[in-house]
């Protein structure tokens, strides 16, 4: 039953704030290193191979960084159902302080290596297998019920703020010095600890059914099976942004398509930050509340459409408008996939589900780097851009017509019975 009491806008709970602090200066740290691992692979490679062999370890960098996730996915969300969510994403930070410090010492000492690049991306993987689906589904336990579209949005909002000013710091810190963007990454991180620290304790629902762990861990996979709406979400998210992904291949187009340096590559990496972030700003004042299943397929159709003309762009003004509307039109999507996401999965199911939902995630971003460097190998950087955007278009209409789920979602508000594990 609705309340007569409006929601408190999010911003008036002080544990909420302190995770948004943390999750904007973890997300700057983790964009500004993101970034530069990625240039320095492909610097360090481009010495020794020509453009499609350094395309490929750009590639497995993805891969790398998606075998942890792959690995620990039952683990990590029943770890995030069982235990306290807040200690979970401290220590999660923490290693990405040490990831962080190290890489800093390696780029002062100038002693930077691919191995070493390759071991810190794993470390980092297995930092996030365990923090993103703690901290996703921490933050619903912050917050009344109907305030959470709103905090999603918000939640977004440092997300894709802190995805505009990582690769800038990045890119701009880099050029300056090798070792700052990691000295300062680590800075953010400690940032970062200090406010889950400040969080406090809160209550949540205790795991109900078979009290066997293992049992317990596969009732996720179970429950986003049964739930289509929820399936048909993650799953679009998942192939739409595999094929689709045009950001791995942004350091080549960055040096040989669009011939700029590191600071034209965190202008590149920024662009579609930028359009997601006004996006979920405008969701933060503007929630959406009518046909969110329709608006989400036309979203992914434009991400889509967006990836194609950049593929095809050789002039950076028109290069970074295609990645700044990929952006908002990516933001869109997300935007409604965690709010339906959230509000249709219980609290006691979110760590599992939001676990799920994160390999879902990571094997369209991480998978998606390699695939767009493995076909990047194979008939070259713009016509897999390119491809990879088509794809993305047909997926979108083949979701539509297999989860008409999609399509009937008319608002959040979930049905009053919905699906169990």
């Amino acid at each position: 039953m609705a309340s007569a009491v409006p929601a408190p806008h999010p911003f008036r709970i002080a544990d909420f704030r302190f995770y948004w602090v943390a999750r904007l200066a973890s997300t700057v740290g983790s964009m500004a290193m993101v970034i530069v691992i990625g240039w320095q692979v492909y610097d360090i490679a481009r010495q020794t191979m020509d453009v499609k062999s350094a395309a490929l370890q750009l590639g497995l960098i993805g891969v790398v960084q998606f075998v942890p996730l792959f690995a620990l996915t039952l683990l990590t969300g029943w770890v995030a159902d069982r235990l306290d969510r807040r200690v979970i994403a401290r220590a999660s930070i923490a290693l990405e302080v040490g990831c962080a410090s190290a890489l800093a010492w390696l780029a002062f000492t100038q002693t930077t290596t691919l191995l070493a690049l390759f071991m810190v991306a794993g470390l980092l993987g297995v930092a996030r297998a365990f923090a993103a689906p703690a901290l996703s589904a921490l933050a619903p336990n912050l917050v009344p019920r109907e305030s959470l579209p709103r905090a999603i949005a918000l939640s977004s909002i440092a997300w894709q703020s802190g995805s505009i000013a990582g690769p800038a710091v990045g890119g701009y810190l880099y050029a300056w010095e090798p070792h700052m963007p990691y000295a300062v990454s680590a800075g953010l991180f400690l940032v970062s600890l200090l406010c889950m620290f400040l969080i406090g304790p809160k209550p949540r629902s205790a795991i109900e059914g078979s009290k066997n762990p293992w049992r317990q861990m596969v009732d996720g996979l179970a429950y986003v099976r049964q739930n289509r709406l929820v399936l048909g979400a993650i799953s679009l998210d998942l192939f739409a942004v595999l094929l689709g992904g045009a950001t791995a291949m942004l350091p080549v187009f960055a040096r040989d398509v669009l011939h700029t340096g590191p600071e034209g590559l965190g202008h590149l990496r920024a662009a579609p930050a930028v359009g997601a972030t006004l996006m979920a700003l405008w969701f933060s004042f503007r929630p959406l509340r009518r046909h969110v299943g329709l608006k989400m397929l036309a979203a992914v159709g434009v991400f889509g459409l967006a990836t194609v003309v950049f593929g095809f762009s050789r002039w950076m003004p028109l290069s970074l408008f295609c990645l700044f509307l990929l952006g908002a039109a990516d933001m869109l999507s997300v935007y409604v996939r965690q709010s339906l996401i959230q509000l249709y999965t219980p609290d006691a199911m979110r760590g599992r589900v939001g676990a799920v939902s994160t390999l879902f995630i990571s094997a369209s971003n991480e998978l998606g780097e390699a695939e767009s460097g493995f076909l990047a190998a194979l008939i070259g950087p713009v016509a897999a851009v390119v491809g990879g955007g088509v794809g993305a278009i047909l997926v979108t209409l083949l979701w539509a017509r297999w989860f008409p789920e999609l399509r009937r979602a008319r608002s959040f508000d979930p049905p009053e019975a919905g699906p169990g594990p």
